[in-house]
């Protein structure tokens, strides 16, 4: 059942969709959004400096989507930041740039029609062989109709085939409106290319978004031009050795056989392989129920093996722990030894050259974790060198072996267990004696001495092994304290530290033979053939990210926008290293040197924004490149010397491929617009892609190409929910578009969030935003209408002084917002917060009426201002009422060119306030007589409320002393360099002033720092007004009557309707009121 709301009425919808159409055309068919630089003659004999001076350009991108369905909200808002600021950047005089790619290299399409192939197999060529019953057979446009090759770790912000509910790929493809007839064509591959495309540039062009389609292409060698460009990129790293050859660990598919980069996958993006000891424990005599093992190895020698992460604790083994309820296979590894593990570490090793035959797993028979409770096995470095396999709760079949190494000195979890053995034996059903052996030192820490894990056990209260969550608190500590702190006490590396020690240890007894090295997926990771992955050893193409020269060039970060960001890049950047590039299985560019290969989709989507810059010029609209465009230069003229001229000053090749002014015309559009200034994403790209993304622009371009901003957002929700097809809880762009129009829709979109924590679109919200746009439309045609009754002359009203400053504020606030692409914000001042002033101003000017010229004034400035979000409505505002002659995507940023006089914007906020607060204090008043309550001061009330009303305001100079005490205070505490105020320093001041104990005290400092954030840290420090209360009050209250007083001249009066607990409540910027009749 759908949970998004339903639109009852749409007569407002409608009409602005109806403008929105017809804006959308005119801006097609007038060519506004294709920009070129500035021609050679105009730029010549300028500096760099000089030509962004005299023509400014922005250019801004985002991660090309992936063709494989519909571009959905989550698509929407990522692509709303770069068409956001593009809109922004225009109005500043930019030349602005925002291209849109097509992505399809990868796995999902292929992927996707195997399965079309399938079952066509299965159920006929239009699938008239399924129960048609058991199908759901509406059409709509609802998402990818593949697993989708972009986003996030594990399965977030994926709302593709996975969360549909549907089982087949035929039923997905109906569902995204695919007619059953057509679905046979999607066998091919190339059809995706072919049919989504044009979807998406429909979509896009219908949500109003300011691309040069001229510049779109799409990947793969589908696009020789493109494919040239990639192989120029991959020769380039190669050459320069940071593509290399070797065996290393990776995420492999065996059904795949290939490795499974993050876009492979439909589980577990940014899952790494993770490397342990494989401690090789030989079996000396098998417990009662495994006996029977000894004959069926072929005369092997028999391991129980465990994976560990910390071999340099090997000294310490007092056991072996196995899960009881655990499947353990007996896996031949060579004619002289086998291993005990479970399938799934052996279907691991088998990749890693731990088997008879590479990717098999020869196993000898399967035997119950519980029977080998009781096996007496060596323990290899082990001061003890004989111990006991014994049973866990705790030992999971889907991590490491399945067998585990008992070292109770330093692992917490291992003491628990063993003292829950030691406590319930008969329980457990063991023999005493197998748990015999104490804890043994191993390593000394500076916390806890020489036995961390009982220390820790004591420490933290922990009864049993089941006492899982103090468990994994206890783990975490004794890892840090013993790898950060500790020092060996025994064995060959004795006196060490462990950081220095455990490497050694590792080495040693895999050169005794003792241990070997193993590894598997930290997490589980599911291919998009829906394969489960493992860890291969293999020989392989692969980038050497994280070499220490290239890191540091990396290290040189660019403008991120939000702290977050910076520290995921620099956390990425801290860990990232050799990456797989290349892979058999897909489609993409192939790898010049070796093209049994391809190139991987997140190599070949690294450097594509250059490839933006010339696009037009190669193959000017067709995004396929099967013509040359206007310079006329085949694909075979782009040789790499060519690529290498264009974008990296190489020298110009001899002979010329073709005329080098065809060279220096793309030369001088990259060198025009490169590097982009802003690149939009989801933060989860920030573990592969962007952190790629710097590496390679490092790597292949010269310093002042490099990129200058990179922004990520979170995932969005929809109605506060995630997103998900199967609970009918989602929306396409398109439907987004169709439901709420472009303009609602984008207004919800800069509303829903900035940061990188998860945004929600609220569909209540964007229903609401339909009526603002339509309510402001109506009203904005009825004052140029009716410009002829609004007051005229002279602009002599103080209200009007006070309207005009605050747009001229609202216009630098909404700027500043803008250019910290804080969109949320820059529509809260720029669209509503402007629209409160307008509706004060309307409201204090009801008699005298609105001056004519304000009114334009600020018509003008909020089509301006919100031309970036509603760019329909602004056009219609601009060229149909306005009557301007150019469209307002041509219009300039309505700069004041001065700052506002905060006296006068203060006196506004002062005017609103107090008001309010008289109208509350009267409704406060009026609620206490209906229940027959006294006053403030419990004196009975002078006011009657059905006579005419007056009232006395009591205006104080200055603030009470305590008051003044925790100024001084917050003062005194204040950093100005760290911009924090230390509330230890403040509390301790409030103690030795006797105002700790004040309740009024801590909530007034709280206040006051929030204050300091909103008006600034030394206007708040000042504490004293811009303008005179009496005068302000006295000028502009509507009141029938007003008595001013100062609070010493009230207090001089007090007694009859002079109250002093009402007087002594007045602070300055602050009145009291009492009312009275007369």
């Amino acid at each position: 059942m759908a949970n998004t709301i339903e639109l009852l009425q749409t007569g407002k919808r409608d009409r602005l969709i109806e403008l929105e159409k017809k804006y959308q055309a005119k801006w097609q068919k007038d060519g506004l959004f294709e920009v070129n630089a500035p021609s050679p003659d105009e730029l010549k004999g300028l500096s760099p400096a000089e030509v962004q001076d005299q023509y400014p350009k922005w250019f801004g991108n985002f991660p090309y989507p992936y063709m494989n369905g519909s571009l959905h909200l989550g698509h929407a808002f990522t692509i709303s930041k770069i068409e956001f600021a593009a809109g922004y950047q225009r109005l500043l005089g930019k030349r602005v740039l925002f291209p849109h790619g097509l992505h399809a290299t990868g796995m999902p399409i292929k992927a996707a029609a195997d399965k079309i192939i399938r079952e066509m197999e299965m159920f006929g060529p239009d699938f008239e062989q399924f129960d048609a019953e058991a199908l759901d057979d509406k059409p709509g446009l609802n998402g990818p109709a593949a697993p989708s090759a972009a986003v996030g770790k594990a399965t977030k912000g994926k709302i593709a085939a996975k969360s549909t509910g549907l089982t087949y790929q035929f039923q997905i493809m109906l569902s995204i409106g695919v007619p059953r007839t057509e679905i046979k064509k999607f066998a091919d591959p190339h059809h995706w290319l072919e049919h989504f495309p044009p979807i998406c540039k429909e979509d896009n062009n219908a949500m109003g978004n300011r691309i040069d389609w001229r510049r779109s292409f799409v990947t793969t060698d589908l696009n020789p031009y493109y494919d040239s460009f990639v192989r120029w990129q991959m020769n380039k790293l190669h050459a320069l050795g940071k593509v290399k050859f070797g065996e290393r660990y990776t995420i492999y598919s065996p059904k795949d056989g290939q490795p499974c980069m993050d876009h492979d996958r439909s589980d577990g993006e940014g899952v790494n392989p993770q490397e342990y000891t494989g401690v090789k424990m030989g079996v000396v005599e098998w417990s009662p129920a495994a006996k029977a093992i000894e004959g069926k190895v072929g005369g092997r020698k028999v391991f129980l093996v465990a994976a560990t992460l910390r071999p340099e604790t090997m000294y310490g083994q007092t056991n072996c722990f196995v899960g009881t309820s655990i499947k353990y296979g007996v896996f031949a590894i060579n004619d002289t030894e086998a291993f005990v593990c479970t399938y799934r570490a052996a279907r691991n090793m088998a990749f890693q050259g731990l088997s008879p035959e590479r990717g098999q797993t020869l196993q000898l028979l399967e035997i119950d974790g519980a029977a080998l409770v009781g096996t007496k096995i060596q323990a290899p470095f082990g001061l003890a060198p004989e111990v006991y396999v014994l049973p866990m709760d705790g030992v999971l079949a889907a991590k490491g072996t399945g067998v585990v190494t008992s070292v109770p000195s330093d692992s917490p979890d291992d003491f628990a267990t063993l003292n829950d053995l030691r406590k319930k034996s008969e329980f457990y059903k063991i023999d005493r004696t197998w748990v015999s052996i104490d804890p043994i030192p191993v390593l000394t820490t500076p916390t806890y001495g020489e036995l961390t894990a009982p220390r820790l056990v004591e420490k933290l209260k922990i009864q049993s092994q089941k006492d899982v969550k103090q468990l994994a608190e206890a783990k975490e500590i004794a890892y840090k304290e013993g790898f950060y702190g500790g020092v060996m006490l025994v064995g060959e590396f004795k006196g060490l530290s462990v950081q220095e020690a455990k490497p050694k240890v590792r080495a040693s007894m895999i050169e005794q033979g003792l241990a070997f090295a193993y590894a598997e997926p930290e997490n589980p990771v599911v291919s998009r053939s829906a394969d489960e992955c493992v860890v291969a050893l293999m020989d392989q193409w692969y980038m050497d990210y994280g070499e220490p020269i290239w890191r540091s060039q990396a290290e040189r970060l660019m403008e991120t926008w939000t702290v977050e960001t910076r520290n995921l890049f620099e956390a990425t950047l801290a860990w990232l290293n050799q990456w797989a590039c290349a892979r058999t299985y897909g489609l993409g560019s192939k790898l010049p040197w070796d093209p049994q290969f391809m190139v991987e989709s997140l190599s070949d989507s690294t450097i594509y924004m250059a490839y933006y810059t010339v696009a037009h010029l190669l193959h000017d609209g067709d995004i396929f490149g099967r013509k040359p465009g206007p310079l006329g230069v085949s694909v075979e003229q782009m040789t790499d010397e060519a690529w290498e001229y264009v974008f990296c000053n190489g020298p110009w090749p001899d002979p010329e491929p073709f005329p080098k002014e065809k060279a220096d015309a793309l030369k001088h559009e990259f060198n025009y617009f490169y590097p982009f200034d802003m690149r939009s994403s989801g933060k989860d790209l920030v573990q592969n892609n962007l952190t790629f993304l710097l590496y390679n622009h490092a790597a292949i371009f010269p310093e002042d190409k490099w990129p200058k901003g990179i922004r990520t957002n979170g995932h969005l929700m929809l109605n506060g929910k995630k997103m998900s097809k199967s609970t009918g809880n989602s929306l396409t762009l398109r439907e987004g578009v169709q439901k709420f129009g472009a303009d609602a829709m984008r207004l919800s979109l800069a509303d829903a969030g900035d940061g990188v924590e998860d945004a929600n679109f609220d569909e209540k919200t964007a229903n609401a935003n339909i009526l603002r746009l339509h309510t402001l439309m109506t009203w904005c045609e009825e004052m140029i209408k009716d410009e002829a009754n609004l007051r005229t002359g002279p602009k002599n009203s103080y209200h009007d002084r006070v309207f005009e400053e605050e747009i001229v504020d609202l216009i630098n606030i909404t700027k500043n917002h803008y250019d910290a692409t804080a969109f949320k914000d820059a529509l809260k001042f720029g669209f509503y917060e402007l629209q409160s002033a307008r509706d004060w101003y309307r409201e204090v000017t009801a008699d005298i009426g609105m001056h004519a010229d304000l009114v334009k004034y600020w018509i003008r400035v909020a089509t301006l201002m919100i031309t970036p979000f509603a760019p329909h409505f602004a056009e219609y505002i601009w060229t149909e009422l306005l009557k301007e002659p150019r469209s307002v995507q041509l219009a300039l940023w309505p700069d004041p060119e001065r700052t506002a006089d905060r006296s006068i914007i203060e006196t506004g906020v002062y005017m609103r306030g107090t008001l309010k607060t008289i109208r509350d204090a009267e409704i406060t008043l009026l609620k206490r007589l209906q229940k027959g309550k006294k006053g403030k001061g419990g004196e009975d009330t002078l006011f009657d409320p059905k006579k005419p009303k007056a009232v006395r305001i009591y205006i104080a100079t200055k603030f009470p002393e305590w008051q003044e005490t925790c100024v001084q205070a917050v003062k005194e505490s204040y950093s100005n360099p760290d911009d924090k105020v230390d509330d230890a320093k403040v509390r301790n001041i409030l103690i030795e002033k006797g105002l700790i104990k004040d309740k009024r005290a801590m909530p007034f400092i709280q206040a006051f720092k929030k204050r300091m954030s909103e008006i600034g840290v030394n206007v708040a420090f000042r504490r004293t007004l811009l303008f005179s209360e009496s005068e302000i009050l006295k000028e502009l209250l509507p009141l029938e009557d007003v008595e001013v007083f100062s609070v010493e001249e009230a207090l001089q009066r007090e007694g009859h309707g002079f109250t002093r607990t009402i007087i002594e409540s007045s602070e300055p910027g602050s009145p009291a009121f009492e009312y009275r009749n007369v």
